[in-house]
């Protein structure tokens, strides 16, 4: 019985010594790199995302991944039954018409069809109620999203949502307006089967307001949620773009110079009265707005001032400060005897990078970044993704601190992609990609402010322990 217990005893030790010598060849063996991104959050390349245009038919939708995936993959671009596309090549730019009526259209990627991938839709009219440029850039599911705009009382707005997962999502819609928070009469809870998708007239849920946010959270599951504005009087139509969540410091980029109006648009889920303090960010530098440096918006109420004579010769972006979390956006509306409308929102630093599938330039079409760096210096690289051809040259641009900068980008033939990416050292950027195109009696318009491209995803760091191997008990 004594041999067997000492044995055991010595099999034991056996078995610690190697168990502890593989923890150090380990630890010895491991490159520096991953060991410095363990003191914080560190990047790892996304193996798969799921995105969706919520209301494709009779527009222009692009798609497009960033080269430089190893790993052979696919991006599956599916409407209703129907799979429109399987991509294979990262780089090249996929940008077609989608039928009348299509269901919404769902790309899924995998691999290195996925790090990176970006799809919009866009629909160009030149009369109707449509009249205007109209994009969105395509999201993927969510628990969160925020939209600020106008109400049902000054346009049409629809909101789309789509639950592209396999789970069943139960959502809920929040709508807040100038008069203050908006209780649905028939319900605002929502529960939404596997590929189901819906387009909901907000009229139906708050018919009064004339300016809006709307917030969507699922209790249980994700969906995407998109809205699109037809302005009353014939004065334009946008998808109003996903905002940043609530926060006491908001930046809503790429407002673009030229004349016409320009109304900002601050929401607060505050129980309280709450004051905001605006900046604008322009060519110039940054200053407050002469005669219009605070708002005071009510409690759980959307606020608007005007700042059309303040900001639209220039472009700029805002810089809006609270003791209360926010939400903000601005609707800027073109020249011309019928002008269109467009919308921007708070947003993000382009950290990890930005891409915007859809772009045009020549003739009578025109592409720009409106990038800003609020605080220190930026840099930014620009590199064309064509449809066909060869792409021009990719260029960095800088951006002074304190400033706002507006960039053209280049002549091509036909659609194309662009990625936006800050160079090493550079300063928090925010911008967004302004495109127009000059039509009868007016010019026409479409905002998207830049998004966190979605090349890179934020984990948190892993520790090394022994309590791995041999437990914390």
């Amino acid at each position: 019985m004594k041999s067997l217990i000492e044995n055991r005893f010595s099999l034991l030790a056996l078995v610690l010594v190697a168990l502890l010598a593989l923890y150090g060849v380990a630890s010895a063996t491991r490159p520096g790199a991953e060991a410095g991104a363990a003191q914080g959050l560190r990047r790892v390349p996304v193996a798969s995302v799921t995105v969706v245009c919520p209301d494709p038919g009779d527009t222009d939708a692009a798609v497009v991944t960033p080269p430089g995936g190893q790993d052979a993959g696919t991006a599956t671009l599916v409407t209703g039954d129907t799979t429109v596309e399987t991509l294979r090549t990262p780089g090249t730019l996929w940008h077609e018409k989608i039928p009348a009526k299509s269901a919404p259209l769902v790309v899924s990627a995998r691999a290195s069809m996925a790090a990176g991938l970006e799809a919009s839709q866009t629909r160009r009219e030149t009369s109707g109620k449509h009249r205007g440029l109209a994009g969105v850039r395509c999201t993927e599911p969510t628990a969160d999203t925020w939209l600020v705009g106008p109400g049902p009382a000054a346009a049409d707005v629809t909101l789309y949502l789509a639950n592209p997962d396999l789970a069943q999502a139960t959502v809920e819609i929040t709508v807040y307006a100038g008069e203050g928070p908006v209780v649905a009469d028939s319900g605002d809870v929502i529960v939404m089967g596997p590929g189901e998708s819906r387009a909901i007239d907000l009229k139906e849920i708050a018919p009064s307001p004339l300016v809006m946010a709307v917030g969507i959270r699922t209790a249980a599951g994700r969906v995407t949620a998109a809205a699109r504005a037809i302005t009353h009087g014939g004065k334009g139509v946008d998808w109003l773009p996903v905002s940043a969540p609530p926060a006491t410091r908001v930046v809503v980029p790429a407002i673009p110079g030229g004349g016409g109006d320009r109304q900002l648009l601050v929401a607060s889920m505050a129980e309280t009265d709450t004051l905001v303090e605006i900046r604008a960010i322009t060519s110039d530098g940054t200053y407050a707005l002469k005669g219009k440096e605070v708002l005071e918006v009510p409690a759980e109420s959307v606020a608007t001032m005007d700042l059309s004579s303040a900001i639209a010769d220039r472009p700029s972006a805002l810089v809006l400060t609270s003791e209360t979390p926010i939400l903000a956006g601005v609707m800027v509306t073109g020249t011309g005897k019928k002008p269109d409308v467009a919308f921007t929102a708070g947003a993000a630093p382009i950290d990890l990078g930005s891409v915007v599938a859809d772009n045009h330039t020549g003739g009578d079409k025109g592409a720009r970044l409106v990038l800003s760096a609020p605080e220190t210096a930026g840099r930014v690289s620009v590199r064309v993704l064509p449809r066909k051809g060869e792409a021009p040259e990719p260029f960095e641009v800088d951006i002074p601190a304190a400033r706002t900068k507006q960039v053209s980008l280049p002549k091509v033939d036909g659609p194309f992609g662009v990625l936006v990416l800050p160079v090493q050292g550079s300063g928090p950027v925010y911008g967004g990609r302004v495109m127009d195109e000059r039509v009868k009696k007016g010019l026409a318009l479409t905002i998207q402010p830049l998004a966190a491209a979605r090349v890179w995803a934020l984990v948190p760091p892993t520790t090394e322990s022994v309590d791995v191997v041999f437990g914390d008990d």
